[in-house]
């Protein structure tokens, strides 16, 4: 029986061919007006004269493999050799070149800290995820200096690249979130010192730009402590990065809190909850769970700031690009590697952020009746 026979016998009429399938999603969502059939045309031409230029350059007339500078110069392409043969250097920096397996299975174990922290089922581990993540940040350690169990110890002022920026970025993610939890409800305290400090804290680092927290952490922070008495570069910098994103959590986190109606204050303090259960129970889930967006916005941008920690000498992984075709036989060849770099960054960022898509939708299932 046909789907025409059908539709006669019940009644029912198909929709014109025009408002279904590929026609129809067409027409609604790229030439529903004459501007949207504009904006659709000129993107149609921009891909169309673009993309097989760039297809042509990246592949067809590129350079793979182990080639030399010369073997680039003359082709058309691009020259990936270039990544082939720098590939090292940029993903651990100033590492010890022998010792670079060290950094790569640190980098490996720390990796599936944070993925396997993401899944679902590991969460209902508890603080068990804590003692996970201080056995894997001991194995971190270890490899990464060293001096034990036969590695040659290697000083934390030679860790570069993609390591260290995955270092800074996540430890300044984890601490920086408790602080921004703490001001924000500090911000909304009626207590007035607390109050006052909290805003005062929050106005201060965020009305100057990292650069400039990097900058004394760096140069001025040192002056002030007593003779004899130094304390890491990398250690300041990730300091520095805390406090910086704490501040920017803490508004995030507020505006959470004020999204919250007045009638969930009412009903914790109806329960006979104190302060703090209220808060742990009842409006921090809720505040959190409004603010993913934006806060996961503010992690996406943390982990590309960590690239100006170059300004008080660490080599992150964007800076180790930058010394690797500064070699006078590679350096026609920068495009390649900073389309290597940002190839990195957005696996990480797109990550982050279709976590958060997915988290925010796990979080709001029982939200949406």
């Amino acid at each position: 029986m046909t789907d025409s026979t059908a539709n006669t016998q019940t009644g029912w009429e198909s929709p014109p061919k025009s408002e279904v399938g590929v026609i129809g999603w067409m027409r609604k969502n790229l030439f529903s007006n004459w501007f949207n059939s504009f904006l659709t045309i000129l993107a149609i031409y921009l891909l169309v004269t673009t993309i097989p230029g760039i297809i042509q350059w990246a592949f067809i007339d590129s350079i793979w493999g182990d080639n030399s500078p010369d073997i680039c110069r003359e082709a058309q392409g691009a020259c990936w050799s270039f990544i082939y043969e720098k590939h090292r250097f940029i993903l651990f920096g100033v590492y010890t070149f022998d010792e670079h397996w060290r950094p790569l299975v640190a980098m490996i174990i720390f990796l599936f800290l944070i993925f396997a922290s993401c899944l679902k089922p590991v969460w209902r581990l508890g603080w068990w995820i804590l003692a996970g993540w201080g056995i894997g940040l001991v194995f971190v350690g270890i490899f990464m200096w060293g001096g034990v169990f036969g590695m040659t110890y290697v000083d934390q002022s030679q860790w570069g690249g993609l390591p260290l920026t995955l270092f800074l970025a996540t430890f300044g993610t984890i601490f920086a979130f408790p602080i921004g939890i703490f001001l924000a409800l500090g911000r909304r305290s009626k207590m007035p010192i607390i109050r006052s400090f909290s805003v005062a804290y929050i106005e201060l680092i965020r009305g100057v730009p990292l650069i400039s927290i990097l900058f004394m952490a760096s140069v001025m922070f040192p002056l002030f402590l007593p003779a004899g008495v130094s304390i890491d570069k990398l250690l300041r910098a990730q300091v520095g990065i805390i406090l910086f994103g704490g501040a920017y959590a803490a508004e995030i986190i507020r505006g959470g809190l004020q999204a919250i109606p007045r009638g969930q204050y009412e009903a914790a303090d109806a329960m006979g909850l104190t302060y703090w259960q209220s808060m742990l129970r009842i409006i921090l889930p809720q505040a959190l769970r409004i603010t993913i967006p934006p806060m996961v916005n503010g992690f996406i941008g943390g982990f590309k700031d960590t690239s100006l920690v170059v300004i008080i000498g660490l080599f992150d992984l964007l800076m180790t690009s930058r010394v690797a075709f500064q070699d006078i036989n590679w350096r026609p060849f920068f495009v390649e590697g900073y389309l290597f770099c940002a190839m990195i960054y957005f696996c990480f960022c797109f990550f982050m952020s279709r976590y958060s898509m997915w988290l925010e939708k796990d979080l709001s299932r029982g939200h949406n009746h």
